[in-house]
């Protein structure tokens, strides 16, 4: 504590799945998300809100095309993108987002826009229609990187289940599955948190097919504590993981003894995700039953990542 201020924390993820290609990948994945957390947690120690500092980390994230989400997500079936993305303010308890949104730079601007309106969650043409009353303007975020994925896996009719979390021109030779979705968590000055999530979707899916991006199951927060979730979206649905999780916290648990309980029966359900978290006391946790976890953060001290974590099913703690 610091006067009436508390310290700020941050979490943001880039994706779960499956191992990264070695120490180059690895660097370069990492200096995405410090390039993210560095200038978000400076904005925190300048008195930004949490759930500004949300929307800043995701649009900078969306804006990065080696993440699924906004510029460099990935197609559906039908080679068209269709992007969803939710804002949850913990002061408030407001829930808002986009599901299956197209033509926009960030989805999780207009999931913000939506945090004061009385209907606060839109499909496709309705966040259309705000598109068009907010007068954006209409922006492609399609990549080549992402086009010839999807070019591929037409010729082979589709067989991968999902498109690759990272965008790199050797990931289109290999058919590793890897979930793609960003996310922000944050504990701002006043002691407030926010969690913020966007994704392109896992690629190749029925035309249509809504994420758990847009859903309390992958994006929750109240007074106690924050989650975003990334991973096989019906997996963290049928778990409800975020949701979960904040119950789990606001009934008494402590963030870190609800991580390791809802991951111990994720992994007993054979679920494919991970998660990441904050709660009121400043506690940052993350846990992942996929193989690796992308995720990088500042606990107010230093900057520190997942990307080498080996953990297995578990989850991992920093006060």
């Amino acid at each position: 504590m610091a006067g009436n201020f508390v310290q700020p924390k941050l979490i943001v993820h880039g994706g779960a799945g499956s191992s990264l290609h070695g120490g180059k990948s690895i660097e370069s994945v990492r200096r995405s998300l410090y390039e993210i957390v560095e200038p978000i947690y400076a904005l925190l120690l300048e008195g930004v809100s949490a759930h500004e500092a949300v929307v800043q980390g995701c649009q900078m994230l969306e804006d990065n095309p080696r993440f699924n989400a906004g510029t460099g997500s990935v197609l559906q079936s039908d080679g068209q993108i269709r992007m969803s993305a939710a804002l949850m303010a913990g002061k408030t308890q407001r829930f808002s987002g986009v599901i299956n949104v197209s033509r926009v730079q960030h989805p999780i601007e207009l999931a913000q826009f939506l945090q004061n309106s009385d209907d606060r969650v839109l499909s496709d043409f309705g966040a259309a229609e705000l598109l068009r009353e907010l007068k954006l303007p209409v922006y492609n975020p399609m990549t080549n990187l992402r086009l010839q994925e999807w070019i591929r896996e037409r010729e082979h009719n589709f067989e991968d289940d999902a498109a690759g979390v990272v965008a790199e021109p050797e990931l289109l030779t290999t058919s590793e599955p890897r979930r793609g979705t960003i996310g922000v968590v944050v504990l701002d000055r006043e002691g407030n948190l926010a969690a913020g999530t966007s994704t392109g979707g896992k690629g190749f899916e029925r035309i249509g097919r809504v994420s758990d991006s847009a859903m309390p199951a992958g994006n929750y927060a109240n007074p106690h504590a924050a989650v975003s979730c990334t991973g096989i979206g019906e997996d963290i649905i049928d778990e409800c993981l975020a949701a979960r999780i904040v119950v789990r916290v606001t009934d008494g648990m402590s963030l870190e003894q609800a991580m390791q309980r809802s991951f111990a029966e994720a992994q007993q359900n054979r679920r494919d995700f991970g998660a990441i978290a904050i709660d009121a006391t400043g506690a940052i946790a993350w846990g992942k039953t996929s193989q690796v976890l992308l995720a990088a953060y500042h606990d107010g001290n230093q900057l520190g990542d997942t990307l080498e974590w080996t953990g297995e099913a578990l989850t991992s703690f920093a006060a």
